[in-house]
């Protein structure tokens, strides 16, 4: 990580593949959309199952916040295909194979893959949220709610 990102920072911006053959900046959302960037650890494990599984179930309160979900881990983008498959999932996973993304935010653990480690962007650019210590149980609706009361959606 070049400098420590802070809420109220800016997101840096990054440009990855994603599992459906897109190449998405966070840019693309600028203006737009809020984005909830989660990094984790692996595709198609317990908790980064069901992290995502929550994500897909609750994409309709989301959509209605105007918030894009993006998930990030380390694995290829056909690894992201597989998961998404296997379990229906309803938003992008990107591929950061090359650990540069996670390492920018600082989610990039000692072994190489991802830190469970999620940040609330608002349609500016601006962190509005980084949630170090991820507890997958609740993890969505602990956003939702912080969507609500942040960016008085």
């Amino acid at each position: 990580m070049d400098q420590e990102l802070l809420e109220g920072g800016v997101a840096p911006n990054f440009t990855l593949s994603s599992n459906d053959g897109r190449t998405i900046s966070l840019s693309d959302y600028k203006g737009k959309k809020n984005v909830i960037l989660y990094f984790y650890p692996k595709d198609d494990t317990p908790g980064c199952t069901k992290e995502a599984c929550a994500f897909r179930d609750d994409i309709e309160a989301f959509k209605k916040a105007d918030t894009e979900i993006l998930g990030v881990s380390t694995d290829t983008v056909k690894s992201h295909q597989r998961f998404v498959d296997k379990f229906q999932l309803n938003f992008p996973l990107l591929a950061d194979d090359k650990k540069e993304i996670a390492k920018r935010y600082g989610a990039l653990n000692i072994t190489g893959s991802a830190k469970r480690m999620t940040f609330l962007i608002d349609q500016n650019g601006i962190i509005k949220k980084i949630v170090a210590k991820v507890k997958v149980d609740g993890h969505s609706q602990e956003l939702q709610e912080t969507l609500t009361r942040l960016l008085s959606v």
